[in-house]
């Protein structure tokens, strides 16, 4: 994704194209005003021919290139894309996705080819006619429902952006050396700058993940200390109970039987906090997942695995000084009665 912001890249815009488009390992060039993963701040309320502006729909507008659709690989699922073999192909034509077609009342994709949508601006009506239905597709973030979005041709305008989709199995690294030159020769008053399609839509969940990995450092204190107080606990009760450990052993207890009597106590507050971390963890685990439009249930299963995690990692911290106990001489325990 390169941008086109300084004025000698905007002049050669065409030119640059021209000249990556001859790159066998470029398999497709086309440019837009926005692109998935950016913010799309351009938006329009159209209407169908017949209705009034009070049926407008609010729509996503993303000029771009006859290119830019095939670039991306997104297919029509009615109709066609703008192609240069249809000249009456110019910006009162549109490509619009699922969503805006459903919002236009349209029950099935291949309704809306050529029906036409009307817009009011300054007192003035536009017709727009529809020759594509795109499959939905996500443009932003899972944070945002998918809007309905329509795409136009940019006509005399360069667009903001000019993408290159490179051939699997190309050096990126080298490609990119092979742009750098072409954009040096033919725009040499701007700086060369891109990034990758992938990285930029990231950017929309790096609070996400920020916030997860303090989530994570967090929990892997807590049970560390968790564990540390198990784990001087269990050794501090062994140690009380070292002369009814050896009665125990005297009299037939076995080492699992001990075991289980020394961890038991501790397991059952594990389990109570369990019981109350559970309903607690739901709470704030939905009120975060409801910033996303597109996510998943929690399930119960969830919890319970959690909760079997926590028991086991309780177990071994205890376990190991259970049986360490268990094991012990009940004659050197007991010499002292």
């Amino acid at each position: 994704m390169i941008p086109l912001t300084g004025k000698s890249a905007v002049a050669a815009s065409a030119a640059l194209k021209q000249e990556l488009t001859r790159d066998s390992r470029i398999a497709g060039v086309g440019t837009s005003q926005f692109y998935p993963g950016v913010a799309n701040l351009s938006d329009m309320s159209f209407h169908r021919e017949g209705q009034t502006m009070a049926q407008a729909v609010m729509t996503r507008i993303n000029r771009v290139d006859v290119d830019f659709m095939a670039t991306l690989g997104i297919e029509p699922v009615a109709g066609r894309l703008f192609s240069p073999a249809f000249p009456t192909d110019t910006s009162f034509r549109m490509v619009i996705n699922e969503s805006a077609a459903r919002k236009y009342g349209f029950p099935a994709a291949a309704e809306a080819i050529g029906q036409k949508l009307m817009l009011t601006w300054r007192g003035q009506e536009y017709r727009f006619e529809i020759v594509g239905v795109v499959r939905d597709f996500h443009f932003e973030s899972l944070h945002e429902p998918i809007e309905p979005l329509a795409f136009q041709l940019n006509g005399a305008q360069s667009g903001n952006y000019l993408i290159a989709h490179a051939r699997t199995g190309t050096d990126v690294k080298a490609l990119l050396g092979s742009i750098e030159s072409v954009w040096q020769r033919l725009a040499p008053g701007d700086p060369f700058e891109y990034t990758f399609l992938d990285d930029d839509f990231q950017k929309n969940y790096r609070s996400d993940r920020l916030l997860g990995g303090l989530i994570n450092s967090l929990t892997g204190i807590a049970i560390l200390i968790s564990c540390l107080g198990l784990f001087g606990l269990a050794a501090f009760t062994a140690e009380q109970r070292t002369k009814e450990i050896g009665i125990r052993k005297v009299l037939g207890a076995s080492v699992a039987g001990i075991t289980a009597l020394l961890a038991k106590d501790f397991l059952k507050l594990v389990l109570i906090a369990i019981v109350i971390a559970s309903p607690v963890a739901y709470y704030f685990m939905d009120k975060w997942l409801a910033d996303f439009a597109y996510r998943i249930e929690l399930q119960w299963w969830m919890f319970a695995a959690a909760g079997a995690m926590a028991v086991l990692i309780a177990f071994l911290t205890v376990g190991g000084q259970a049986i360490k106990a268990a094991l012990a001489n009940p004659v050197q325990s007991l010499r002292s009665e």
